[in-house]
């Protein structure tokens, strides 16, 4: 093998093993030196039921830390010490285990599982690391492996809200991650993302402006139903402040009433019209008894209309007697 290749960083290989020999007689040291410190810190301080309270004018915390101060550590390191000296009874302490390992594993519950777990690495390894200890006890691992190791360590990176923020729009820009999302969870960020009435709004007409999304919206009743009560509530408000604000509302009232009337003699000539175009086609034909009788129900209805019509135009009441309203009813 080339010299190069057979390099770990800047060393051989066989430097690198005799380096590794070396710090793992300085790490079996420091372990003795940490189980020590704890060793003595349970000796000043016994480890107590959850609840007890200590005997001595000093609590728990403040031996502790005068320990601490005294022999140049910080709190946070002899307290650990402690804890993972009570995890660890002098015979199950396994020896070219680090300290470190010991300390994780003493997160194992039960003590027979935790003593078994020390002396068998996992499958495949020759000794426990850290992550593969940290895996044992659920921890989250300083080097994922697995996906859901990554997405457990990007969950842990992203608590902060800002950080979180501008992960998922770097993410949701990557066309490669948004194809691999399903229909579902699409909606649900779509949704998330639109509980803004503003944002909704923006988002909703730049959908909308899409023929075949506007499409199968308006297949939905519910959907349907909102755009168009949406519509006549804005012409109701757009009719309403044109009303109080505009100086030219009192001439397009006048207007509309202009409409109305020519919405009724449109009516009219729609009417003469169609019976110009219909009555000549009778020439030469007898309509049977009940057709007569169907065609001069219509047009005594009409002719009733046509006084209704002529009265509302003379005196502005556009009320209707019963005999009138069974009529165009059909009655």
């Amino acid at each position: 093998m080339p010299e190069e290749i057979d390099k770990v960083g800047n060393v051989s290989h066989s430097r690198y093993e005799q380096i590794v020999a070396e710090l793992r007689q300085v790490v079996e040291q420091q372990t003795q030196g940490s189980f020590t410190i704890g060793d003595r810190a349970l000796e000043i301080e016994p480890v107590r039921a959850r609840g007890g309270v200590a005997d001595a004018e000093w609590t728990v915390r403040q031996s502790l830390v005068r320990l601490a101060e005294d022999i140049g550590l910080t709190f946070s390191t002899v307290k650990n010490a402690r804890w993972t000296a009570s995890r660890w009874p002098k015979e199950h302490r396994q020896a070219g285990v680090s300290f470190t390992i010991h300390r994780i594993l003493g997160r194992i519950e039960d003590d027979e599982d935790r003593f078994a777990a020390i002396k068998t690495p996992p499958a495949g390894k020759k000794r426990w690391t850290p992550d593969e200890a940290k895996r044992r006890v659920g921890w989250t691992v300083d080097n994922p492996e697995t996906p859901q190791e990554k997405v457990t360590a990007i969950h842990h990176l992203a608590r902060d809200e800002e950080v979180a923020a501008t992960v998922t729009t770097d993410f949701l820009k990557r066309p490669q991650v948004a194809v691999k999302v399903s229909a579902e969870n699409k909606v649900r960020v779509v949704e998330e993302f639109t509980r803004d009435e503003s944002v909704a709004a923006s988002a909703a007409t730049s959908l909308m402006r899409r023929p075949d999304v506007a499409f199968k919206a308006m297949s939905d009743d519910t959907a349907r139903f909102q755009v168009n009560h949406a519509q006549n509530e804005r012409h109701r408000q757009a009719r309403e402040d044109f009303e109080d604000t505009s100086p030219v509302a009192p001439a397009v009232r006048h207007i509309d009433r202009t409409v109305e009337f020519l919405d009724l003699v449109t009516a009219c000539h729609s009417f003469v019209a169609a019976a110009g175009r219909t009555v000549p086609g009778l020439r030469d034909r007898q309509l049977s008894g009940d057709e007569r009788t169907i065609v001069h129900e219509n047009v005594a209805r009409v002719r009733a209309t046509l006084d209704w019509i002529e009265t509302a135009v003379d005196t502005g009441r556009v009320d209707m007697d019963d005999e009138l309203a069974r009529m165009l009813k059909g009655e």
